[in-house]
């Protein structure tokens, strides 16, 4: 029975049964007696569904009632700062602290695993790096989780490129001029590790120009980038903020953005794709999902004050800062940002034999 038919059923129900005062005049009303005992039965059944439907509704509306528990796939870092950046924010218009957990390890997938086997009740978040999603389902053997199946997407909030950097010494200043340099002679390339952002942006960026060059991976993209300034390794990609300030102070040179867009701190530095190779575009992001089967209303919700929190000045300003490009948009854009990089990054590492032990 629909709750419309329960509501005009309760709404037409009398108030009180009046109970017949003598046995005789209980036979004498027999033939009505059955009518309206059922319809007082009818009248108790839909004032429950009523209620009950009315409790769901509440449930549903006073969400967050307790605090909300942000699993962080990193130690603190980068991430671990824009979450907290975020979830103050959030705290504020949700009326429950948010609290951040660092779950680190396995490229996000041991933060991840926790987060799908999680109630799907609004009260478990994951703030992971989007490779997590969008590059582990190649890269390792086995996953703890389902990717697609195990996450509800929240939002997308932000992207980030890469910077394409040399050490002073390689005759190179621009990309075409490196990619020639390549294509002639042994050349170097330093990552933050196998699989890392560092690594697969050479990686897609080595199969499009047609050149190669010797990977050397680091545990971390710090000391990637000392052994560059060094000499030790011709070239780098690294985040902007990771590599501009030797790049103002001489240390290394800076050739392009791997972004679609050019990067605010560094605005004379143009995009691989306005030196020549339309179409490459190596952006990395943050990503806030939450277990599979979290009511949409909630899942909405969040990205709605997601949204509003990236566009308070101080936020927008911190942003700037970081290099982040705030995206705007909605889960099921963000879900198929996920899907369309998962499809791309999942061809370069077929192509490159890029694998994690």
């Amino acid at each position: 029975m629909t709750s419309a038919r329960f509501a005009r059923l309760a709404g037409s129900c009398p108030e009180r049964v009046v109970v017949a005062p003598s046995i005789e005049r209980g036979r004498a009303a027999s033939s009505g007696c059955g009518a309206r005992t059922f319809a007082s039965a009818i009248c108790v059944l839909a004032s429950v569904g009523v209620l009950t439907l009315s409790a769901a509704a509440a449930q549903g509306q006073a969400w967050p009632v307790k605090p909300v528990r942000v699993v962080v796939t990193t130690v603190p870092g980068p991430l671990d700062t824009f979450a907290r950046l975020i979830t103050d924010k959030l705290a504020i218009v949700l009326g429950q602290p948010l609290v951040i957990e660092n779950r680190p390890g396995a490229g996000g997938n041991i933060g991840a695993e926790a987060v799908a086997r999680s109630p799907a009740d609004g009260y478990t978040l994951l703030f992971a790096i989007d490779t997590t999603f969008t590059v582990n389902p190649s890269v390792y053997k086995t996953l703890p989780f389902d990717p697609v199946r195990d996450f509800s997407t929240v939002s997308v909030p932000i992207t980030y490129g890469q910077m394409l950097a040399v050490n002073p010494e390689v005759p190179a200043n621009t990309v075409a001029e490196l990619v020639t340099l390549a294509r002639n002679r042994p050349m170097t390339y330093a990552s933050g590790g196998n699989g890392s952002p560092s690594h697969l942006t050479a990686a897609y960026f080595l199969s499009v120009v047609g050149a190669q060059m010797a990977h050397i991976p680091y545990k971390g993209t710090g000391q990637s980038v000392v052994d560059v300034v060094a000499g030790q390794v011709n070239t780098i990609f690294a985040v902007v903020t990771g590599v501009l300030p030797h790049v103002k102070a001489g240390r290394l040179r800076a050739l392009g953005i791997s972004s679609a867009t050019r990067s605010p701190l560094a605005p004379d530095v143009p995009t691989i794709i306005e030196s020549g190779y339309p179409g490459f575009d190596a952006s990395f992001a943050y990503a806030l999902m939450a277990p599979a089967g979290t009511p949409e209303a909630i899942v909405q919700r969040l990205n709605r004050e997601v949204q509003s929190a990236l566009a308070l000045p101080d936020i927008a300003e911190k942003d700037r800062l970081f290099d982040y490009l705030p995206t705007h948009l909605d889960p099921e854009q963000s879900a198929l940002w996920l899907k369309q990089n998962r499809e791309r990054w999942a061809t370069v590492i077929r192509n490159a034999g890029i694998k994690i032990d």
